[in-house]
């Protein structure tokens, strides 16, 4: 059976959230415990062309001691071929323009690249045996890893630690597969090793022109077999790798509705 829906890749991304979330998936290695979903709408969808959607990521990480969580060094997200990226006619940032950016001057570099927004939170090691939280927004930004396509997020904290985080997301293909489209992403140190995010609660999802026609950063089809009005289908299947922790697996499954 065909399988549709997608590309909602970034859910895993960090994977955090508040913990009124009803976790769609938890996941435990050693002291280190990983909470995420990620939700799509509209939920219902053509069963054969894409048509544009919006996603919402939400996650968290946590410690079972309650201690502050170890850094994400490493990330691979792995989405269902059915799904897609449209970048076409879609203005694109660098990582260099974003880096020691706040929020606004991020916007003022690459607002016409954007294409999601959130917020998230931090903790910090500064010497106390409680950690500092930190708050602040997410923008992620269309654009270039190596000449590839890239999503680029610019975490952005400014009470009580200020600090800017870029983090570029490679977005890569393979032929064959249930997984059509990789997301790899290598994992910055925030304060030298001093912080971690915690939580995050992001959205994506962009409509512009271009030749004459409207576009959608991400589109799906909900590929039910004919007489069936919805049907179960694997959203992303993703690694995280933890400092000084073995490597965290999970697998994300969501139901898509015919319209």
């Amino acid at each position: 059976m065909r399988r549709g829906l997608p590309i909602f890749a970034l859910a895993a991304l960090l994977a955090l959230s508040t913990a009124a979330f009803a976790w769609a998936v938890v996941k435990k290695s050693g002291d280190v415990v990983v909470h995420f979903d990620a939700e799509f709408s509209p939920h219902s969808l053509p069963r054969q062309s894409p048509a544009p959607i919006t996603v919402t990521i939400k996650g968290a990480v946590s410690t079972t001691d309650t201690s502050q969580p170890p850094p994400l060094q490493w990330l691979e997200i792995e989405l269902n071929r059915n799904g897609r990226f449209d970048t076409k006619g879609l203005p694109s940032c660098s990582a260099a323009l974003l880096q020691s950016t706040s929020s606004s001057e991020a916007k003022a570099r690459c607002g016409n690249a954007l294409v999601g927004h959130g917020s998230f939170s931090a903790d910090f090691e500064l010497g106390s045996n409680t950690p500092v939280v930190s708050t602040g927004k997410i923008l992620a930004f269309n654009g270039r890893r190596s000449g590839k396509p890239a999503l680029i997020l610019h975490f952005f904290g400014g009470v009580p630690v200020r600090f800017t985080l870029v983090v570029p997301i490679r977005i890569g293909h393979r032929q064959d597969g249930e997984f059509g489209t990789v997301l790899r992403a290598r994992i910055p140190r925030l304060a030298i090793g001093f912080g971690s995010i915690t939580q995050i609660d992001l959205s994506l999802g962009r409509r512009w022109s271009s030749a004459g026609q409207r576009r959608s950063y991400i589109s799906a089809a909900c590929s039910a077999p004919t007489g069936f009005p919805e049907v179960p289908f694997t959203f992303a299947r993703a690694k995280f790798r933890f400092e000084g922790h073995p490597e965290i697996q999970t697998t994300l499954e969501k139901v898509c509705r015919v319209r």
